[in-house]
């Protein structure tokens, strides 16, 4: 009997972010794995969201995304980076920016191409290469600071590199590539005719005086760049599923095919909703930044003390920890123990490497949490030396 499925399906596992999530409400644990907010988005937008609906935005809004959007977008960008995109022809209004990275590897990229992927990696990236037919060629973030070797990002290219994946911030680790290091891969990029995809969904969460620089305003970058972002991390709708994709027409126009065939469009009344979002002030991410940092001050520390080794995140809001002390065999058995008998969900390190035994001895927790919740977390983890057998 020939085989039901695809064989790229067998390929990839399902997502560890969300099984942890279903495992957490499992246990009635502290959901520190899944990264979204546990406190209200800003009122405006909340209320502009109601009013659309209430007025009957409830058809297809254009295809790539609402005039209004796409209009507040491009002013936003040029306010923030200095690029400039036409509204009409540069700009893709997806279903989140996950949504924003299938679409687009599926629109650039073909089967025997190959895609470059720093890991470690949001666990999306690697399938989404797959889904294209393509190969994940993997370059080593490595700590304390999370870089990267030049000469082994120079090998990772080839005349078969058809893309490269950028996520800065960077989710799993926090890590913000630096000017220098988007400098050495712009001219790789360029060396070698390759398009960068950078995932920039946390581009306002950033600590200790860390630049967020778009990789689309380095020299000869613009027309080779597709920025992804989107209305989740900031304004803190992760279920909204509102994201964006700009880059130059050629790339737009097959991406907004792609985008089509796939979903349609993104919810309208939520589009109405994401334009006030983007005329939010300057003090609003000023803002949205310190009460993260207060989080993340809150946490690493307490991590620490109870027994993990935290390397402190300089953007986004998650942090990567050494579980080697606590004499696990693997962090997925550790992982399944803390929710289960501590009552803290976190993701297995494994989960974010293409090769799992690199990230055996690695959890990601995140901070997106009132600070109850983490106060809540806290005191468990407190109890978590009592609670291993061998303690």
């Amino acid at each position: 009997m020939r085989d039901l499925v695809s064989r790229r399906s067998t390929l990839f596992t399902e997502s560890v972010i969300r099984e942890m999530t279903r495992l957490c409400h499992r246990h009635g644990g502290v959901n520190l794995a899944q990264g979204f907010p546990d406190f209200p988005a800003p009122d405006p937008i909340k209320e502009e969201a109601v009013r659309a609906v209430r007025a009957d935005v409830n058809q297809y809004a254009i295809t790539w995304g609402a005039k209004r959007l796409r209009d507040a977008l491009v002013a936003k960008v040029e306010r923030t980076s200095g690029l400039r995109y036409d509204p009409e022809a540069e700009v893709t209004v997806c279903c989140g920016s996950t949504e924003c990275m299938a679409s687009t590897l599926l629109a650039l990229v073909d089967p025997g191409e190959e895609v470059v992927v720093f890991e470690p990696f949001y666990e999306n990236y690697g399938p989404d290469a797959i889904l294209c037919g393509a190969a994940p060629r993997f370059v080593r973030l490595r700590e304390p600071d999370w870089s990267f070797d030049p000469a082994e990002l120079e090998r990772a290219f080839s005349n078969r590199t058809k893309a490269i994946v950028i996520n800065t911030p960077n989710n799993p680790t926090g890590k913000v590539f630096s000017r220098a290091e988007l400098e050495s891969i712009a001219a790789l990029c360029r060396k070698w005719d390759v398009v960068a995809v950078t995932d920039e969904i946390y581009e306002h969460i950033l600590y200790d005086g860390a630049e967020h620089v778009s990789l689309a305003t380095l020299d000869g970058m613009r027309e080779r760049t597709v920025t992804i972002s989107g209305l989740s991390k900031s304004y803190a709708v992760t279920g909204w599923r509102v994201g964006w994709c700009l880059a130059a027409p050629p790339l737009t126009a097959a991406i907004r095919k792609v985008h089509d065939f796939l979903t349609v469009g993104a919810p309208a009344p939520l589009q109405e909703a994401a334009a006030v979002a983007l005329d939010s002030p300057v003090e609003y991410y000023r803002q949205l930044a310190l009460n993260y940092r207060a989080r993340r001050e809150y946490l690493v520390p307490a991590l620490t003390a109870a027994g993990f080794r935290a390397f402190a995140p300089r953007g986004a809001y998650y942090v990567m920890t050494d579980i080697s002390s606590f004499g696990f065999p693997d962090d997925v058995a550790f992982a399944r123990f803390l929710v289960s008998e501590v009552g803290v969900a976190a993701v297995p390190g494994s989960s974010f490497y293409s090769d799992p035994a690199a990230g055996r001895g690695r959890l990601r927790f995140h901070f997106a949490r009132r600070r109850e919740t983490l106060e809540a977390a806290v005191e468990r983890l407190g109890r978590l030396r009592d609670r291993i057998p061998s303690a």
